[in-house]
């Protein structure tokens, strides 16, 4: 069967389609999918656990994993959440699990280590670098404080997530599993 080029592009074009709108993205850096130093995915309600959540609130986390460096550096970006924003975290806990807090992304209810960043009220973005004395755990879960690399591996293996908790919705209102394509 011969394409032609007006087909080629039509092809191209739809995959880019189902791509894009096929929910939270996961982009893989040079080591492929499971090995990648790029994480991008879309924060929703709909990914929240134990409850599914319909709200108005999105976000989008972006993650740069530079491991000789032991560095995460990572933009978190949140926008219509129905409640007040309170805190941002990265668990360890699967897809349809919850799990103990591996990194305070920024709090407002003085409950992180030292040093953690508040959260701006929505629409916001926070930025940061996240280093081995950040991982905070959960020693529960096999992950103790420092762990620099078991939260990497726990990232490219899905098994991470990060969401946006408000006073609305304290458990989290919104969601997204890192480091995996849907």
């Amino acid at each position: 069967m011969k394409l032609t080029h007006a087909r080629l592009l039509a092809v191209a074009i739809a995959v880019t389609v189902v791509s894009t709108v096929g929910g939270s993205a996961a982009t893989a850096g040079a080591d492929g999918p499971r090995g990648g130093n790029t994480v991008v995915e879309r924060l929703s309600g709909y990914e929240e656990d134990p409850l599914v959540i319909s709200t108005t609130g999105s976000g989008q986390f972006r993650a740069q994993i530079n491991e000789r460096a032991q560095e995460i550096s990572y933009r978190l970006t949140y926008s219509a959440l129905e409640g007040t924003v309170t805190q941002a975290h990265i668990h360890l806990g699967g897809k349809a699990q919850s799990g103990g807090i591996s990194v305070f992304i920024c709090t407002n209810l003085g409950n992180g280590p030292a040093g953690t960043q508040a959260c701006p009220a929505a629409p916001a973005t926070v930025t940061g670098t996240i280093r081995p004395a950040d991982v905070i755990g959960p020693a529960g879960q096999g992950i103790t404080a420092g762990q620099f690399s078991e939260l990497v591996a726990a990232v490219r293996a899905g098994a991470t997530y990060v969401n946006v908790h408000s006073s609305l919705y304290p458990a989290g209102e919104i969601r997204a599993q890192l480091g995996h394509s849907h």
